[in-house]
Parts: structure tokens; C-alpha cells; sequence
């Protein structure tokens, strides 16, 4: 039974590692959906005694401002893969980090700051995994001057990454932020799951 759960654990974490984009999408309609690059980038294992990422969320055309980085750490729960979030400190002094290793190396544990009620729950549906935030609508971020909840639905597969974030109004759940036409659509552009630790 464990081998079967550490498998889905080390599966999603090969999936997750590589350089994705919503070119396609983009491309088929720009009024829609801006090119978009998502990175997660494998951490050594002595980072969190565990699997680890870095991740940036970047414009194609400003690979070196990205607009979303975080630190995740992936725990298997058995039946689930329990991904913490993690947010740092001075951002902008990691832009890049994804493509550069010199700079990713440079990211230090105490340099984190966990992001409570914000991680990421996955499941196992066939030939994907299914990922939405933990329950409670606890996931708390200010914008446009209100108080917003983050609701957060992906699906993973082992060349594609779909997505969709919205914030919702904690008082009246209208949606806040967000994309307004749907998921975006990712592929993968290069795989760095070879750069994941050795821990079978």
C-alpha cells in the first residue's frame, strides 16, 4: 500500500516539474488570454527533508518580473497529496530563479513565510491529478480594496496544466478576480523532473 502512495506522490512531482505554456491558447484568442509561462522548479530534497518546488508565474514577454512566486513542499497524506504553500520574503531578489539555478540556490528556508489555510489539495483521477484549496474558504487576499478568498481548481497531466483562480468576496462570494473566460491551458514546454531528489 505505501509504495502505491509514494508513487502517486513522486508521479504528480514529475508532472509538476517543467516550464509550461498557454501559447496555444494565446495565440488562438488574444483578447482572452495573455502568454503566460508557469516554471516549478525542483529544490533539493535537504530544503524541506521532503520534495520541494520553486515556482514563477510570469508574462512571456518579461520572463524576469514574474507576477506569482511561491515555495511548495508536497506531503503524502495517503489517500491525498497535501501540498504546502509557502511565500517569500523579498521575491523580486529570486526573479528568475526558475531558469537560473545560480539564483535558485540562493533561496534559504528562513527566507519563507508559510502561507496557512492556502495549500493545495490533490487527488488521483485516472490519468491526471485533480487539485483545489484546502477546504474552509480561509485562503485570504486583499485586492480592489476588498477582502477576497481564493478559490483554486487545477488539473495535471503528464504534459499538460490546467488552471483557474478566482477571488471571491467574503461576504457576498461575487467574484472579485480573476480570469473571466475560463481555465487557462498549459503544455509543457521542458521537463525538469530528472532534477527531482533520488528518494525511492
Amino acid at each position: 500500500m505505501n509504495s502505491v502512495k509514494s508513487n502517486d506522490l513522486i508521479t504528480l512531482a514529475q508532472w509538476m516539474a517543467g516550464d509550461f505554456s498557454n501559447y496555444q491558447q494565446s495565440f488562438d484568442n488574444p483578447q482572452q488570454f495573455a502568454h503566460i509561462r508557469i516554471f516549478f522548479r525542483p529544490l533539493p530534497f535537504e530544503f524541506f527533508n521532503a520534495i520541494g518546488f520553486y515556482s514563477e508565474q510570469v508574462y512571456d514577454h518579461d520572463l524576469w518580473t514574474p507576477y506569482r512566486q511561491g515555495v511548495h513542499r508536497l506531503i503524502d497524506q495517503g489517500d491525498q497529496i497535501y501540498i504546502e504553500n509557502y511565500s517569500l520574503e523579498d521575491p523580486i531578489q529570486y526573479a528568475g530563479a526558475a531558469r537560473e539555478l545560480s539564483i535558485l540556490k540562493t533561496i534559504k528556508p528562513d527566507s519563507l513565510q508559510r502561507r496557512y489555510h492556502c495549500s493545495m489539495i490533490f487527488k488521483r483521477d485516472g490519468e491526471m491529478f485533480r487539485g483545489s484549496v484546502e477546504p474552509g474558504n480561509l485562503c485570504l487576499i486583499e485586492k480592489r480594496g476588498c477582502s477576497t478568498y481564493l478559490v483554486s481548481d487545477v488539473e495535471i497531466t503528464e504534459t499538460t496544466w490546467s488552471s483557474l483562480d478566482r477571488g471571491l468576496d467574503v461576504n457576498n462570494h461575487q467574484q472579485v478576480w480573476g480570469s473571466a473566460f475560463g481555465s487557462l491551458h498549459f503544455e509543457k514546454r521542458q521537463s525538469f523532473a530528472t532534477e527531482l531528489p533520488h528518494i525511492l
